[in-house]
């Protein structure tokens, strides 16, 4: 490969992971052509963007962001320079845990993927003694729509509170 593919694809790296900086590193190798499919397929119904990428280009991009001041934490994405060996396929995501849903499912099925680390919400989980907790990531939309719920639960038992004694009243 030439110096300026290896260069066209470091920027598209940078270029995603600054669009989209929520992603998962995993181990695809030993899956078979159809496993790979499955999983590409799993992948895109959930709106996932499964790459196969070289670890160094992929430690060159991530290197590349501490210049750039993308407001990604730089000394997070540190933490995931080890895992950056073997077969490493990157998934994107805007939905924290849907890439550790399919992880899960795949990996209990096929034994792979196998979840080398991820990078979410500004927190790197390196290892897949992480997995449990990632499939219970909430994105930012589900926290703010928790919230949301139990700041109307007083709310709405007051309203039902008056109601209850508007109907004793007018009895």
């Amino acid at each position: 490969m030439r110096k300026e593919e290896k260069a066209q694809i470091i920027e598209t790296i940078a270029a995603q992971i600054a669009e989209n900086p929520n992603f998962y590193l995993a181990d695809i190798s030993g899956l078979n052509a159809e496993n790979t499919s499955n999983l590409r397929r799993a992948c895109f119904e959930k709106e996932i963007k499964l790459v196969v990428v070289k670890n160094t280009l992929l430690h060159r991009a991530l290197e590349g962001l501490d210049a750039e001041g993308t407001g990604i934490n730089n000394e997070e994405i540190k933490t995931l320079y080890p895992t950056l060996k073997g077969s490493t396929a990157i998934m994107f995501t805007s939905v924290p845990s849907a890439p550790a849903k399919i992880i899960k499912e795949f990996g209990a099925r096929l034994g792979k993927p196998e979840l080398k680390s991820a990078y979410l919400q500004e927190c790197a989980y390196v290892g897949a003694n992480h997995l449990a907790t990632l499939v219970n990531i909430k994105s930012h939309d589900e926290l703010i729509g928790e919230i949301i719920g139990l700041l109307q639960s007083p709310i709405r038992r007051i309203v039902s509170a008056l109601q209850e004694a508007k109907k004793e009243v007018t009895e």
